[in-house]
């Protein structure tokens, strides 16, 4: 590991309160320029008791903003202290988790896995515009049926069609063969330049697409293509779970990661992460963001430097080994929730190395469903319906589940 290096809580609050001492201070400084200040001390104390030992809250309540892309080379200098913190937690996602090379990959911290989706959709669209003046009817997305509606946003945003791959009912696994086949019919309607998406974990499934079978049908289609990979659920779970899979950096078909970090690290609500490969933020660079140092290369504009903090501190805090055993316990607690829904003959899908476990409806009743909040594919007409084994979900939770398929689940006919 190059930048995740566990560190005590000690450390973790000395090195934010001076990251957050570098950043511009509203209070002291005569700052009169920026649209921007501390939260309101009205309702937010600036010198609230607490604040001493609580890192995150006081960056939340000093506010920084960490406008731009700080893996590039010019950033606005006012927050300088935070925005290291960031391009630290970018470096250890792209390198340490994701077997980059050191300063190969530009990113940033988004709002979420679905502005992370479609700011490498966007950024794909231009380079094909740009590079290969590709007009919009040439340029395709494709991904299966399976991934998350973040790429028809991206599709209607972005004014490119999108091409769905079917997944198998059964185990929800694509063919090489249809890939072929939808891509030779897109070549035949005039599509040229593809942005493919692959799932690194589903959303309903936690399933991870073969990336070979996507590159094998592309490589015989003979087309341009991108090759984005969507880990928003799978990031900070998969590459522990299956140390030796090939969907990484290290895989020169890849380019672009999407993570989200307020799924398994337990960050705060509105905190993905974008990674992608050194060389494509010029492609979404908006110049007329004159008055922004560096100027802008991302969807979302001013976002907050606490979300950041936040991830780093998660990640630093438990170290590598920590979060390895993390995820070596929700392996077997999903593994424990197989073993039982087996004993009971009940349909179920899992990909073994996921923490989401999809039971199929006809084993799932009304009362049930809502009882234990398990999620439908479809709430007009649920086929499947899913549960996801977090931190929260212990044994104990699980097994009362599994008494009560025992005692109140009639399968339907």
């Amino acid at each position: 590991m190059k930048y995740w290096i566990k560190k005590t809580q000690e450390a973790l609050k000395t090195i934010v309160f001076n990251a957050l001492d570098n950043n511009a201070n509203y209070t002291t400084q005569n700052i009169l320029g920026i649209p921007a200040s501390h939260l309101n001390e009205e309702v937010f104390p600036l010198d609230a008791p607490f604040l001493k030992e609580a890192p995150f809250m006081t960056a939340l309540v000093k506010n920084p903003n960490h406008i731009g892309c700080h893996t590039l080379d010019n950033s606005e200098g006012y927050f300088s202290g935070t925005q290291t913190i960031e391009k630290e937690l970018i470096a250890l996602c792209a390198v340490d988790i994701l077997k980059g090379k050191p300063l190969e990959h530009d990113g940033y911290v988004a709002s979420g896995g679905t502005e992370a989706n479609i700011q490498a959709i966007w950024t794909y669209r231009n380079y094909f515009m740009r590079e290969h003046h590709a007009t919009l009817d040439e340029i395709s997305i494709v991904c299966s049926e399976d991934s998350h509606y973040s790429m028809d946003k991206s599709s209607n945003l972005l004014s490119i069609s999108i091409l769905k791959i079917p997944n198998a009912e059964e185990d929800r696994s694509l063919s090489s063969e249809n890939i072929l086949a939808q891509l030779m019919a897109a070549k035949a309607s005039g599509k040229k330049y593809f942005i493919v998406v692959v799932n690194m974990m589903t959303t309903m499934f936690g399933t991870v697409d073969d990336i070979d079978v996507y590159v094998d049908a592309l490589k015989t289609a003979n087309v341009d293509f991108k090759l984005h990979v969507d880990g928003a659920f799978g990031g900070f779970y998969y590459p522990f779970s299956n140390e030796e899979n090939s969907l990484n950096f290290s895989n020169k078909h890849v380019t672009s990661f999407t993570l989200d970090a307020h799924k398994m690290a337990q960050a705060p609500y509105g905190t993905g992460i974008f990674l992608i490969r050194k060389g494509f933020m010029k492609y979404v660079n908006t110049e007329q963001a004159s008055y922004v140092v560096g100027q802008d290369s991302t969807l979302i504009g001013s976002r907050s430097g606490a979300n950041a903090i936040a991830v780093w501190m998660i990640l630093m805090k438990l170290g590598p080994f920590g979060w390895f055993e993390r995820i070596h316990i929700l392996q077997q607690r999903s593994k424990w929730l197989c073993k039982q829904l087996d004993d009971l003959a009940i349909d179920y899908y899992h990909f073994p190395t996921s923490n989401i476990v999809t039971i199929k409806s006809a084993f799932v009743n009304e009362e049930l469903a809502h009882k234990f909040g398990l999620v439908p594919d479809n709430h007009l007409n649920p086929k499947w319906f899913k549960i996801v084994v977090m931190h929260h979900v212990t044994i104990e939770k699980l097994m009362l589940l599994i008494d009560a398929f025992k005692t109140t689940v009639i399968p339907k006919a």
